[in-house]
């Protein structure tokens, strides 16, 4: 299998180019530590220049770019995935750091004018939320990317199977929806500025992002893990 044409993106087009036609991946940079500024460099350049691996660069960005793309294992176990855990603990950072304290701004500002058990019920469900995102990436953190870490080293550990994992990895983006239906089903029509667009954008952007998230776990890291478990824990 020629796994450069499993890839959809080209490493010598311009990622100048590839961001103004895609500006969803604009995101993807900093997870990556990529900076701007790269000019008219092409992707591998500017990859090469960022110390980041130009075919998992391009992985990641076929990813959340296509819906239909499924990396094959050949292309997976093809790629260097050094970067796959930092990749994924940055996302991490980047939903806790960024992407929920703006919706929850929103919410709040939606909720003073409420003033009452409406207004409770977006905060108390939003809280909650929070709370099973911080758990739900504390367990990753604290146990599945370790055991990959030490997978990649060489090192055999068998306090962890990615078969764990595969059997508790819950479904957070799908709270997201939920939290949708009671904007659209229960939101007075007097609360109509633009707080209220501002959160229904930023709910439908994250939930998205957080379905490419889980596609990655479950279609790219669980499959090189479980690779990784064969040929060391044998």
């Amino acid at each position: 299998m020629n796994h450069q044409k499993s890839r959809l993106f080209s490493r010598d087009r311009r990622l100048s180019d590839l961001i103004t036609a895609h500006p969803a991946l604009l995101s993807l940079l900093t997870r990556l530590n990529i900076s701007l500024g790269f000019g008219d460099r092409s992707i591998a350049d500017v990859c090469e220049a960022s110390d980041v691996d130009t075919d998992f660069f391009l992985l990641i960005c076929n990813v959340y770019t296509f819906n239909n793309y499924v990396p094959s294992t050949a292309t997976i176990l093809g790629t260097d995935m050094s970067g796959l855990v930092p990749y994924l603990k940055k996302s991490h950072k980047y939903y806790v750091e960024k992407r929920l304290p703006h919706i929850e701004k929103h919410l709040d500002a939606i909720a003073q004018k409420l003033n009452g058990r409406i207004g409770r019920v977006f905060i108390s469900f939003f809280e909650e939320y929070k709370s099973e995102v911080a758990h739900h990436f504390a367990h990753e953190e604290q146990d599945v990317f370790p055991h990959i870490d030490g997978l990649m080293s060489g090192k055999a550990d068998t306090t962890y199977v990615i078969g764990e994992f595969i059997d508790t990895h819950s479904d957070i983006e799908g709270k997201l929806d939920d939290l949708l239906n009671i904007v659209f089903k229960y939101l007075p029509p007097q609360v109509d500025d633009d707080n209220v667009l501002d959160v229904v954008y930023d709910i439908l952007r994250l939930s998205e992002d957080l379905k490419k998230h889980t596609f990655i776990e479950e279609k790219i890291m669980v499959p090189l893990v479980k690779h990784l478990e064969k040929a060391i824990l044998k």
